[in-house]
């Protein structure tokens, strides 16, 4: 092993230990099991706005975005970045700051707990509908994030793919087990700085190896449609198609999914004031705007460098994921310093998928403890016990992710694009009309929340095979018949009860 080599290890060990530490730390504050899964609703501005984007900005900001702008161009993983950072600024605009009254006036700690209070639902059915679409959708979700861990390594390194990807999957269970969704934010905070770092660094860097910014122009102007929001073309290809309205409108739908994110939602919940969320807003938007835009460039700087022959070629978008990686493989060669700032960039995507998986794991865990073990089937335990089933819950659910994860081909955009339509589908459409509608009542709820969920497998799996005017990503159209099936049903049973109406009205 070289020397630089060394230095790189070293710094993501650093890094790696400073983030258990911080769970250790606040594993002392972490006293019931609303503590561990909402820290206690302590969250300041700053904290609650970039903790909530670096635990939505997965392993995608720093591998997917980037890969599937080298591989295809700026046309779909543009208007993915648009259709995202539009959806930020409406949820937080639209959801956010209601949510966090509503949720501490009914006292909810969890996303369907939320949903069952505001409605009252005695049947249980939304907590059970909800808590089992967050563990059908998390678990592969959280899967995807460690296999960008285990890619990392693998590529950087050469180290085998599964023994690396279960230690990054041992280190995140290990704050995350500690000190619960504090612990989860405060180390989002520090990862969403260590992300901006490695996106800044690996731009300049690759615009100065490839000659410039006129040269990757140059460069990318090599593939017909590269450059075109209205192309559909990838590296491979002789000649571009056409990206056409519906399918702009249909990659726009990324930012739907946002109003019905429970890793997302939860951190409007935390938050300590319904009035700094306008702060939070305008933190966590340009922070999005910024980091999105970015990784959409280096996808294209990162096929400049193919070209000039500093990276290797990628035969896929999944094997295009690693650019960054290879990036910072090349920087490590140059001295020991660019070997320590090349640690650096491999934190940063380590942060990445960490800051995302801890609070995924904290979200699927709640999913099986709270909300079907504690509330569904009524067990009862004391405030010590429930915290450690909370604690062997994370530990249950990253298990199984590791798992899902033992395939290193598998795509981490692919994979994320399917979890975020099911969880925008099947909460997005309800958590909207819970907030805005006071007519919504239980029965809708429940309806909109199956027809979304159910409507994500249909359209993936039988209806957009067909190709043609069908191919529209699963999100969109399960989304509008989740939204029609809210208002159809709530319309045709019984109006909410008066009780419900007046807490409506209060908050």
């Amino acid at each position: 092993m070289s020397a630089n080599a060394v230095f790189i290890i070293l710094a993501i060990v650093c890094y790696l230990v400073g983030m258990i530490y911080i769970g250790y730390r606040h594993s002392k504050g972490t006293n019931n099991s609303a503590d561990f899964y909402l820290g206690g609703r302590k969250l300041g501005p700053i904290v609650a706005a970039m903790s909530t984007e670096a635990s939505d900005m997965s392993a995608y900001l720093l591998m997917g975005v980037p890969g599937l702008a080298l591989f295809c161009g700026v046309a779909e993983a543009g208007w993915t970045a648009i259709g995202l950072a539009a959806g930020t600024y409406l949820n937080w605009l639209l959801v956010a700051k209601r949510l966090r009254t509503y949720s501490a006036k009914v006292d909810a700690i969890t996303v369907p707990d939320y949903l069952a209070r505001r409605f009252r639902d005695n049947t249980k059915l939304i907590e059970t509908v909800g808590a089992l679409v967050i563990i059908i959708f998390f678990v592969p979700y959280t899967a995807s994030g460690f296999v960008a861990c285990g890619k990392l390594f693998n590529t950087m390194f050469g180290w085998a793919y599964t023994p690396t990807m279960i230690v990054s999957a041992i280190v995140i269970v290990a704050y995350c087990t500690m000190g619960g969704f504090m612990a989860a934010s405060i180390t989002s905070l520090i990862q969403s700085l260590v992300m901006t770092f490695a996106l800044i660094v690996v731009l300049i860097f690759g615009i100065n190896t490839v000659g410039g910014w006129d040269a990757v122009i140059a460069n990318a102007k090599t593939v017909p449609g590269y450059l075109d929001f209205f192309a559909s073309t990838n590296i491979l290809s002789d000649s571009p198609g056409v990206y056409d309205g519906v399918t702009i409108l249909s990659t726009l739908a990324w930012g739907l999914g946002y109003f019905g994110m429970p890793h997302v939602l939860i951190h409007f919940m935390a938050a300590n004031d319904a009035k700094n969320i306008k702060t939070s807003r305008r933190i966590a938007t340009s922070w999005v705007v910024i980091s999105l835009s970015v990784a959409v460039i280096i996808g294209i700087v990162g096929f400049g460098m193919v070209r000039v022959g500093a990276i290797e070629g990628f035969a896929s978008s999944s094997e295009a994921e690693s650019v960054l990686v290879r990036a910072a493989a090349l920087m490590s060669q140059k001295n020991v310093f660019f070997a320590i700032i090349a640690g650096i960039i491999l934190a940063g995507i380590l942060s990445a998928t960490m800051s995302t998986a801890d609070v995924q794991l904290l979200a699927a865990a709640s999913g099986i403890t709270q909300n079907l073990l504690l509330d569904v089937f009524g067990i009862k335990l004391d405030e010590k016990k429930n915290l450690m089933v909370a604690r062997l819950g994370v530990i249950a659910v990253a298990v199984v992710a590791v798992f899902f994860a033992m395939d290193p081909n598998s795509s981490i955009f692919r994979v994320v694009s399917f979890a975020w339509a099911g969880f925008g589908a099947t909460f997005g459409p309800i958590m909207l009309f819970s907030l805005f509608w006071k007519r919504c009542n239980k029965y809708g709820a429940i309806a909109g929340m199956l027809s979304g969920a159910v409507m994500i497998f249909v359209w993936k799996f039988g209806v957009r095979p067909r190709g043609g005017a069908w191919d529209i990503y699963e999100l969109l159209p399960a989304f509008v018949v989740g939204c029609i099936m809210i208002v159809v049903v709530s319309l045709l049973t019984k109006a909410p009860e008066d009780e419900i109406v007046k807490e409506f009205e209060s908050v």
